[in-house]
């Protein structure tokens, strides 16, 4: 009895063999003539046994499956571009252990080559705004090819560009965690039949410039990504929402690079949104002696100022900018509003007085002090005008000015220049 049994098993090990070798030889078959996709039926067929196969089988039926998935991936089908690179790589590790090598030198090409393959579908998702499937790709490039950092890096870029944020993180810090500096150095040389300049490897470029085809070599350092990559992933931790870890981000990416007025900037706006307005200001005027010309800075530092009722600091802060660029609309609406607001809160006081002689005069002097500061808010939006004379909101402030002096013929100028 336990001999026919014996008997059976070995029968039935011996039929599973031959199914595989059929399909094998289907498969083969079938990759050999281009027909992918019956070679993918066969091969799926036998998925579930060749794990138990001999070995030549399954280096066979890896190399085969990794070939027909990787010309499917070609064609559009994003999902056997990691089917293909798994199949790959389990060919090498298969024969690195037994040590033959029948199909490790070949699977390498190959490799290489649906590399490429997944590079150029990322390229073309990217122009096609298709960000997250490019970062998806990317990243597959470069766990399929660990030494190519690069495509982790571009992973994280096209993830940011598609505000996939929690998947660009996870690209950035792991970026951080090898130390990746993305500088390098780029080799060019002029085309001397186009004129064109080409990027080349070194070897090669030296080859043409010596041909005499090409001339002019330029060997061109690339610039550090670290700063960048400290940067953005101090950005991303803000639009997340997770400010503690932003703050130690800005922490570590100022210490990178100090100087850089953005993250300066993006600092001072996240202790703003914590409530830390003096931080905020700090931080803001460090920001104008790092760029004593950008009036943008001064505008911000105007509105801050403007917030906590400093508004000679608000003054100054809009002049500035004003004086970098002279045709800045929001700091000319709010110098302007500056002198508005400071009329307007006297208005409680005078509304407060009494009609004794005392109070009549104090009340006089109130009214003219009002109107002197509405008159100063008017004339910097009358010299607005000059700058942007079709400015919608320059004539709306200034007509509504107008309107609470009671200065109706100026009232009606402005109604007139909007069209009302």
């Amino acid at each position: 009895m336990k001999t026919k049994i014996l008997i059976l098993a070995t029968m039935s090990f011996a039929m599973v063999s031959f199914a595989q070798k059929a399909e094998l030889k289907t498969a083969d078959k079938a990759v050999k003539s281009g027909d992918m996709a019956a070679a993918k039926t066969a091969l799926d067929g036998i998925s579930g046994m060749i794990s138990g196969a001999d070995e030549k089988y399954q280096t066979q039926y890896h190399f085969l499956r990794g070939q027909a998935y990787a010309d499917l991936g070609k064609k559009g089908d994003n999902a056997a571009f990691e089917a293909a690179a798994e199949s790959f790589k389990k060919v090498v590790e298969i024969e690195e252990k037994s040590g033959k090598a029948k199909y490790s030198d070949e699977t390498k090409q190959r490799i290489q080559a649906l590399t490429a393959d997944i590079v150029n579908s990322a390229v073309e998702d990217n122009g096609n705004k298709n960000f997250e499937e490019a970062a998806t790709k990317l990243y597959m490039a470069y766990k399929i090819s660990p030494l190519d950092t690069s495509y982790l890096y571009y992973a994280a870029s096209s993830a940011v560009n598609g505000q996939h944020f929690e998947q660009a993180l996870t690209y950035y810090n792991e970026l951080q965690e090898l130390g990746y500096d993305g500088s390098g150095e780029v080799f060019k040389a002029t085309n001397i039949e186009t004129g064109e300049v080409e990027i080349m490897d070194k070897v090669q470029r030296d080859l043409m410039v010596k041909s005499g085809t090409f001339k002019d070599p330029v060997d061109e350092k690339t610039p550090s990504k670290s700063a960048e990559i400290v940067k953005n992933t101090a950005l991303i931790y803000t639009q997340l929402g997770q400010d503690d870890k932003a703050l130690e981000a800005y922490k570590a990416a100022r210490a990178n690079d100090p100087n850089d007025v953005q993250l300066i900037l993006n600092e001072a706006n996240l202790h703003y949104k914590l409530g830390d307005k003096e931080k905020f200001k700090t931080l803001m005027a460090e920001a104008t002696t790092v760029a004593p010309d950008n009036p943008d800075l001064h505008y911000n530092i105007g509105v801050i100022n403007m917030e906590q009722g400093n508004v000679e600091e608000a003054r100054a802060s809009y002049l500035r900018a004003l004086e970098i660029n002279p045709k800045y609309t929001n700091a000319q609406l709010n110098l302007s509003t500056t002198y508005v607001n400071e009329g307007n809160s006297l208005i409680d006081e005078m509304n407060s007085l009494g009609n004794s002689r005392k109070d009549i005069a104090r009340y006089e002097e109130l009214k003219k002090k009002k109107d002197d500061l509405f008159v100063q808010g008017a004339q910097v939006l009358e010299d607005a005008l000059k700058e942007s004379p079709d400015n919608k909101s320059i004539l709306t402030q200034l007509k509504n000015i107008y309107g609470a002096m009671g200065d109706n013929e100026n009232f009606m100028r402005l109604k007139k220049l909007l069209g009302e």
